[in-house]
């Protein structure tokens, strides 16, 4: 019989359609995302309906389609091999191989379907579901016993595939529930006679049901997974992590760890969300039970009830600017280090509150930073002897407009600091003064105007003019310390003017399948000799290298407290080749030359930054820099200073790195001479490594060491294993006693984690974990 109500069969297919997608919805969290989707019953809704047979009984009002049946409503998509709709009874009925595609692309499966056309009641057969994100749900049936209630029997869930080889083998890992019930009224899932399956073998049946949050309830309270942990002098830990939400912006976590060692640590974190940033707040705290299992003399062993403190918070003010902090106080100098509590746990931490700014052609940066030395010293000298640095300030600013032609640019700088002790030491026959007791104060205004000039024939040429002024202000000569020379007593000044040249002449040569640019330079630069050499203290251009990345820089000093002076000269060659088979090589080599004035680099200061660089004669030593990339993934590269006059190695790093489908890696060696003004009488000869080897598919072995050569020893290593398909990741790693402020000899990690469930925690593998090269 032809069809003439094409309403009832548009309601046909709406019921049918949306009554499949409401049984599964809040199963799993990808069905649900897809239900903002559901058909819509309106006469509006494009509506396509195919199968064999199709008939409609006016008399008892059933719409019925028989025969490869093929619904399409509204970006679902149905096949069935029988579909009836009956008016009367307000109940849709389909069987035969039922598969439902959702707008989302998750799949459901099932033999039989019987449900109301308002979803009130009805039941499910052989019910399957398969997610776009590879997880599976399966159901020997399913049963809407109200708009509230649905129940599903017999229900097995899992995030792993299938075995292409043996399908019917049981996944590596599955939840089985005898009754999964879910609360709409509630926003409940719950789970009873539940248990956990690894390996096809139970790992235990829960005695008691569990209750889970539905799709709809984005944060619950309750209990998250457990932790546990395994050091030297802290011993076996267990802790169960407690989530509680008080608010829509504010949640809380409490851990406690149970140390078979040392008792009870109890962690807690509190995070708070506002309009325009967020505030967090941690705290832990222990009284050890067996203080005596650390080292003698230590802080660890000294002190038996021990805490911490910090907060951290950002806030934007306006779309440019940033306020923040980011702090931590505790009972004694090493007890987060020892605890290795979360992101407080390094050797040095440092407190910081800033404010940034960020315009279009200015930026804005002021810190200021109190650092937190982690050591199991009982006193806190080497705390004692850091900065306290209120503040730090940074402000650049370039113009919107050429000026003459080239760009105009400032620079200002503020540091105003203080120490409680002064740090030093003599080593080689030199004596060292990093920082003195005493408050130290500086003001740093720079203006800068450079343009490039191209000529016809290719040359770059580019002129450049700088006027810098410092306002200083020290009292340390006056804080008893030992050192000898002479410091500024009153506040002083000083100033530096240059005027630059720099002359580029790039050309390119092409040879069949390759290109290469070769790019001589050289570079002068005038100043007047620099002032107070020696006479001020030097907090932040104490690391000096000489190498072929700084051989073209105006000023080659790391920082603010030195300035180079005199005239120099900065002459080399810059490389670049590219091969059309992916090879590409790069070079630098050259040599920097003091042609008047005094050499800064031979100048004294506090810490002697430029003695042994290199750079302390009128001709420095030469400088080179080479590189190979290859395209199997391998890169070699190599900086190194060679003497001026012998060619000897004064200095080399090499690195290689290479990445191949199995292998990844990165091998680090490094050679510096001794630098006894410097402050090292031995040389450094140390070799790094770092491996992931992927054994397979699945398993993968990880590895670091550092090696001295010198000493023949090792001095730290690391080993890891790993096992990561499509649903599970498990890792193990072990590392060695590295440092010896530290508390504990040794630490095993381990991470096993069920995709979509969560992860289970022994200790901490972040190390290990960041050179893999794959995930689920």
């Amino acid at each position: 019989m032809a069809v003439s109500n094409r309403r009832n069969i548009r309601r046909l297919a709406a019921a049918l359609l949306t009554g499949v997608s409401a049984f599964v919805c809040g199963v799993t969290t990808d069905v649900v995302h897809a239900q903002g989707l559901a058909p819509v019953q309106s006469d509006d809704a494009k509506m396509l309906l195919r199968a064999n047979e199709l008939t409609y009984n006016q008399d008892s009002q059933q719409v019925t389609a028989r025969g490869g049946v093929q619904i399409y409503y509204n970006r679902y998509r149905m096949v069935a091999q029988r579909v009836e709709y009956d008016q009367k009874s307000g109940r849709v009925m389909a069987s035969g191989n039922i598969e439902l595609i959702e707008p989302g692309g998750t799949r459901v499966y099932a033999d039989e379907l019987d449900v109301t056309d308002d979803f009130g009641q009805g039941f499910l057969n052989s019910l399957r579901v398969e997610t776009t994100d590879n997880t599976r749900l399966a159901a020997e049936s399913a049963e809407q016993q109200s708009s509230d209630v649905m129940v599903l029997n017999n229900t097995v869930y899992t995030a792993c595939l299938p075995c292409a080889q043996t399908p019917g083998k049981a996944p590596l890992w599955q939840v089985k529930a005898q009754r999964v019930i879910r609360n709409g009224q509630t926003h409940t899932i719950r789970l009873e006679n539940a248990q956990f399956e690894l390996f096809g073998m139970s790992l235990g049946r829960l005695p008691f049901p569990i209750t889970v949050p539905d799709e709809t309830v984005e944060r619950k309270s309750g209990l998250l997974f457990p932790r546990f942990s395994a050091d030297d002098n802290l011993g076996f830990g267990f802790g169960v992590p407690y989530y509680h939400v008080f608010s829509p912006s504010m949640d809380a976590t409490i851990t406690p760890t149970y140390y078979s060692n040392q008792g009870l640590l109890v962690e807690g974190e509190v995070r708070n969300k506002f309009e325009t940033g967020e505030h967090t707040f941690r705290f832990a705290g222990i009284n050890q039970q067996n203080s005596s299992s650390f080292d003698a003399g230590t802080a660890d062993r000294e002190s038996d009830t021990r805490f911490m403190a910090a907060s951290k918070g950002e806030f934007h003010i306006n779309p440019r600017w940033t306020f923040g902090w980011d702090v931590m106080a505790q009972s004694d100098n090493n007890f987060s280090r020892t605890y290795n509590i979360d992101s407080f746990d390094k050797e040095t931490f440092t407190n910081d509150v800033y404010l940034t700014g960020l315009g279009t052609r200015n930026y804005f940066d002021l810190h200021g930073y109190y650092f937190d030395e982690q050591d199991d010293a009982e006193t806190s000298f080497l705390e004692r002897q850091q900065a306290i640095v209120y503040p730090v300030l940074d402000y650049s600013w370039y113009a919107p407009e050429a000026v003459f032609g080239g760009q105009l640019s400032f620079h200002a700088n503020l540091t105003n600091l203080s120490r409680r002790a002064e740090d030093s030491y003599s080593v080689g026959g030199s004596d060292r003064f990093p920082g003195l007791e005493g408050s130290y104060s500086r003001f740093t205004a720079e203006a800068e105007w450079k343009r490039t000039i191209t000529t016809e024939q290719g040359l770059q040429l580019t002129p450049l003019l700088a006027l810098r002024g410092d306002g200083l202000r020290s009292t340390s000569s006056s804080a008893g310390g030992s050192y000898s020379g002479s410091l500024e007593d009153d506040p002083s000044g000083r100033y530096m003017a240059t005027a630059g040249l720099e002359a580029r002449y790039p050309f390119l040569i092409t040879a069949g399948s390759s290109s290469h640019i070769i790019e001589p330079i050289a570079q002068i630069y005038a100043r007047p000799d620099e002032q107070m050499a020696g006479g001020l203290p030097n907090e932040d251009a104490q690391s000096f290298v000489f190498d072929a990345t700084s051989l073209f820089e105006r000023d080659k000093f790391s920082g603010y407290d030195r300035i180079e002076g005199g005239t120099r000269a900065n002459v080399g060659i810059r490389y670049t080749g590219s091969f059309d088979n992916g090879v590409g090589l790069r070079g630098i080599f050259g040599q920097s030359y003091q042609l008047a004035g005094e050499n800064s680099f031979a100048s004294a200061d506090l810490v002697n930054a430029g003695a042994n660089s290199g750079l302390e004669n009128d001709v420095s030593d030469f400088v080179a820099m080479a590189a190979i990339d290859l395209p199997q993934g391998f890169s070699l590269s190599t900086n190194t200073r060679f003497d001026k006059d012998t060619f000897d190695v004064r200095r080399t790093d090499v690195g290689f790195d290479y990445k191949t489908p199995r292998v990844t890696g990165k091998l680090v060696y490094t050679k510096v001479e001794a630098q006894p003004e410097y402050g090292s009488t031995s040389s450094t000869n140390i070799l790094e490594k770092s491996m992931s080897f992927r054994i397979n598919e699945n398993w993968s072995i990880a590895g670091k060491a550092t090696w001295d050569l010198d000493d023949n020893e090792v001095t730290r290593r690391g080993l890891g294993f790993s096992y990561a398909d499509e649903c599970t990741i498990f890792t193990i790693a072990y590392t060695e006693k590295t440092d010896s402020s530290k508390a504990n000899d040794w630490s095993i990690g381990a991470r096993l984690s069920f995709r979509t469930l969560g992860d289970v925690n022994i200790g901490s593998t972040s190390d290990y974990d960041e050179q893999q090269t794959f995930r689920y």
